[in-house]
């Protein structure tokens, strides 16, 4: 990675940069929460946020603490409750959901619950808050999330979230929404979608400037299918990461 900017400030960029202009997003806490700052004010100005706990439209002049936070409200179009915004996604208004984890497999299946067994564990993880709801019923799921052979695993440990399960038509034989599921993962090396319509096994499809797709491999604890043509990802621009570093996280709280 370059000295430029770090590992985590070109994921940040990379996830900005998939935000789609005039869509929802369900936004989780972390690295999504300034994901979906960057984008509204450099790609996604009418990116409709909506958090957990309430808040549909926020403009995030400064960075939420939680997903609760009383930023998550700023000049909000709308000001709920934990009910109506899961009711929203299971009504099919939410286009795109940003989840986090400590695993995720080749399906793209997330858990955030337990490392080991579920008792006793190894660690305690937070759980799923709405992760389940989100990974369930949003058109589409990004998951980002640090890129090593402990996160990408053959299986996980515990699912939290679904992804596409067992493979081609396990989220239809789960009763979940038909043509929904994950359609990328933005890593601390690369750019990562699925075999949609094929295996839907995960498939490595750009690598971030220095990366080689052999890191990529060496990283990743389960076989990668590889795309025909690997491309690299621009490296941060110097106005991304000045709004990183100067107006969304001047505190470096996860920068």
């Amino acid at each position: 990675m370059s000295e430029r900017y770090t590992a985590t400030e070109m994921m940040i960029c990379a996830a900005a940069r998939e935000m789609q202009d005039g869509t929802t997003a369900f936004i989780g806490t972390g690295i999504p929460m300034l994901a979906a700052s960057l984008a509204q004010r450099l790609y996604a100005p009418t990116l409709v946020t909506i958090f957990e706990f309430g808040g549909t439209g926020a403009q995030l002049a400064q960075l939420p603490l939680a997903v609760g936070g009383s930023r998550t409200f700023h000049r909000a179009v709308a000001a709920s409750g934990i009910c109506d915004i899961m009711e929203t996604a299971q009504r099919g208004f939410v286009d795109y959901g940003f989840l986090g984890g400590a695993q995720i497999d080749p399906y793209g299946n997330l858990n955030t619950t337990v490392i080991g067994d579920y008792w006793p564990p190894k660690v305690r993880l937070p759980g799923s808050g709405g992760g389940n709801d989100v990974g369930s019923l949003c058109w589409e799921t990004i998951a980002i999330m640090r890129h090593d052979r402990r996160r990408f695993v053959p299986k996980v440990d515990f699912l939290t979230t679904p992804g596409y399960l067992d493979g081609p038509g396990g989220r239809e034989r789960a009763g979940l929404p038909p043509g929904s599921g994950p359609i990328r993962v933005v890593s601390t090396l690369a750019l990562l979608g699925y075999d949609i319509g094929g295996t839907y096994r995960m498939r490595l499809e750009a690598v971030y400037p220095g990366v080689t797709v052999e890191q990529v491999i060496e990283n990743t604890g389960f076989d990668l299918l590889i795309a025909d043509e690997v491309t690299t990802v621009e490296p941060p621009t110097d106005e991304e990461l000045r709004l990183l570093r100067e107006e969304i996280d001047p505190e470096g709280l996860y920068i």
